[in-house]
């Protein structure tokens, strides 16, 4: 019997040790981009049931985030931190198809159950100001001026039923202004189960994270009902940055970032304009050799002991024709075409290194070998402001569908503040075919490609401007859309410090509806743009304030000189001898010291008494 109960054990504990792996995955996938760039797209996901979730016993679910949705009777959360811009144009489509990545500064979306929109708004308000301690961010400043309620651009990404539907209303905020940093990224590796002490969550580092040219940082918290399985609550946390390698490779004791020298260029010396004091940068630099611990300043700390063994923790997207090297103990698997994966031992330091390809010479290979070539995105949308003055401005946005035979269809969202008054009614687009007989520029009619508007009014000072416009745009086509809006003075109080900077406004939310090749959503956001409204010289209120308070005091001197004090002649005043007052004061002294020391022999004292009465004479 104890033979038997000596071999069960350890046998149970591996099942038991894999069936709790199996909750929790990470993952590292590398891939190399045209000019000399690298994106890392870190992705962490855990789950537990919802029965254990109720009853408090988290597991690899985070206890700090858990608690604040119970109590704010959230259903589903999405929140994103964000920074740079993403090039479409040379780094193609937006990794997870753009669902992981948020406008620029801080993003928050939730589903939360109410009975009424007064009752989710209370929750909303609890949700943000929570949100805003554990993760060190100014989401207590989403108020109701920057509160949507989208009615067509969001939907639930997890499983929810049809009872719990009914009474759930969705909320959207966001703060174009804050700044993402450090004190961000801690509580972020805080919720993981190895909080960034070993496994792929060692790279992260903030001096290599927000120094990328662009990074998105992304919490997604959703039920998941698997067919005929038992309904979990997943959590997944990612963080996705393009890396250029030869800023990074800049060591760490060489913080400012200096420009080479003028020999050291690379420069297109096929333009006609190139000399030797002009420099038009190349298009396609020769592929640099780097590994992992100098695009992220160190090497990876083995694997997490609570992942899944299963799931490989780095890969990388490169042409198998690509040479990459890694330290001894790992494993290499070929999962797809132009993806390679590796197993890395548990206590030992993975490194992985890509070495120099030349461009010229023998052994010179093409850009096809260096990086797999970037998916072009269904969309390319940018966004700017139009006009001048200070009274009245506009809004243009250029849709781009680069399909040759396939139309698109999406939802635009635009969250505008209660300042920038739109007109409705001057919102027009115009389609410019760039194949085709009927190529050209025309003025759309609003059925071809304005599908359905919803637009929300501003009221001052208590909501902004919610607009939603389904669209679809034709095949190889370029769509301009336009309106304007009036620019509205602010109070003397409601301007911040830096007033002629201006005002940020959120990038829009682009919810494309048409399905990828793979059968899978996408969405992406403009870039925010900078509005700058009337702004007083404040230097006049300021001399105003100078004077009026100089001028009080003067008047309030004087007079109060006038009511209180008394004037009196010099010689009616009260007559004080010098002498009188120095003896005054040493007889003063003379009792105090009497009083403090002790009494001596009575000849002493008959001397003391002797010399105070000469002193006294003397002084008359």
């Amino acid at each position: 019997m104890r033979l038997f109960t000596s071999v069960l054990t350890p046998l149970f504990c591996l099942v038991a040790s894999a069936a709790a792996a199996s909750d929790y995955h990470e993952q590292l996938v590398l891939k190399p981009l045209p000019q000399n760039s690298v994106l890392a797209s870190f992705d962490f996901k855990s789950n537990t049931s919802v029965a254990q979730f109720e009853a408090h016993n988290f597991r690899y679910f985070p206890r700090s985030l858990a608690q604040i949705l119970q109590h704010a009777g959230t259903r589903e959360l999405h929140l994103r931190f964000s920074l740079g811009r993403w090039d479409a144009e040379t780094w193609g489509a937006r990794p997870w198809h753009g669902t992981k990545e948020g406008s620029t500064g801080v993003e928050l979306w939730a589903w939360l159950e109410a009975g009424s929109d007064e009752e989710a708004d209370q929750k909303w308000l609890t949700l943000t100001n929570a949100l805003s301690g554990l993760f060190c961010a100014s989401l207590n400043f989403i108020d109701s001026t920057r509160t949507i309620r989208p009615v067509m651009s969001f939907r639930p990404e997890g499983d929810h039923p049809n009872t719990t539907m009914t009474n759930m209303h969705l909320l959207h905020g966001v703060l174009p202004r804050e700044v993402v940093c450090t004190e961000n990224l801690t509580p972020f590796l805080k919720l993981l189960p190895c909080k960034g002490k070993a496994g792929i969550s060692s790279l992260l580092d903030g001096h290599k994270l927000f120094d990328a040219s662009w990074q998105s940082m992304a919490i997604d918290v959703r039920p998941v009902c698997p067919a005929g399985g038992e309904c979990v609550l997943e959590i997944e946390q990612t963080i996705d940055m393009v890396l250029d390698i030869e800023r990074s490779k800049r060591p760490r004791d060489n913080p400012i970032p200096r420009p080479p020298p003028g020999h050291e260029l690379k420069c297109n010396t096929s333009k006609p304009y190139n000399s030797h004091d002009t420099c038009f940068p190349t298009d396609s630099l020769s592929a640099q050799e780097w590994t992992i611990s100098q695009v992220f300043g160190k090497s990876m700390k083995g694997t997490c002991p609570l992942t899944d063994p299963a799931v490989p923790p780095v890969c990388i997207q490169a042409p198998h024709s690509r040479d990459v090297f890694t330290s001894a103990g790992v494993t290499e698997l070929k999962v797809k075409e132009n993806e390679r994966c590796y197993l890395a031992p548990a206590e030992d330091d993975f490194e992985l290194v890509l070495p120099h390809m030349p461009h010229e010479g023998e052994n010179a290979k093409s850009d096809a070998d260096e990086y797999v070539k970037p998916e072009t995105p269904l969309l390319y949308a940018e966004r700017s402001f139009t006009g001048h003055g200070q009274q009245r401005g506009g809004v243009q946005t250029i849709f781009t569908n680069p399909s040759p035979d396939t139309e698109v269809e999406f939802v635009y969202l635009e969250s505008l503040p209660w300042f920038m008054r739109i007109y409705l009614h001057t919102l027009q687009a115009r389609i410019s075919h760039r194949t085709g007989s009927d190529k050209g520029e025309t003025l759309a009619p609003e059925g071809d490609v304005i599908q359905e508007i919803y637009y929300r009014p501003f009221l001052d000072r208590e909501r902004g401007t919610q607009l939603e416009v389904r669209m679809r745009i034709p095949p190889a086509s370029t769509v301009f859309m336009t309106y304007d809006f009036e620019k509205s003075i602010l109070r003397y109080t409601e301007y911040p410090p830096d007033a002629n900077r201006g005002f940020d406004v959120a990038g829009a939310v682009i919810t494309i509806t048409t399905l990828t090749p793979n059968g899978k959503t996408s969405s992406l956001r403009t870039t925010g743009l900078l509005l700058n409204l009337p702004t007083p010289d404040f230097s006049m209120p300021y001399n105003v304030i100078i004077f009026t308070s100089t001028a009080i005091a003067l008047a309030f001197g004087g007079l109060y000189n006038i009511l209180v004090r008394r004037f009196v002649g010099q010689d009616e005043g009260p007559e004080v001898s010098l002498v009188r007052l120095k003896g005054k004061i040493r007889a003063a002294v003379s009792r105090l010291q009497s009083k403090t020391k002790k009494p001596g022999p009575p000849g002493m004292a008959a001397e003391v008494a002797g010399g105070k009465e000469k002193e006294a004479a003397k002084i008359e």
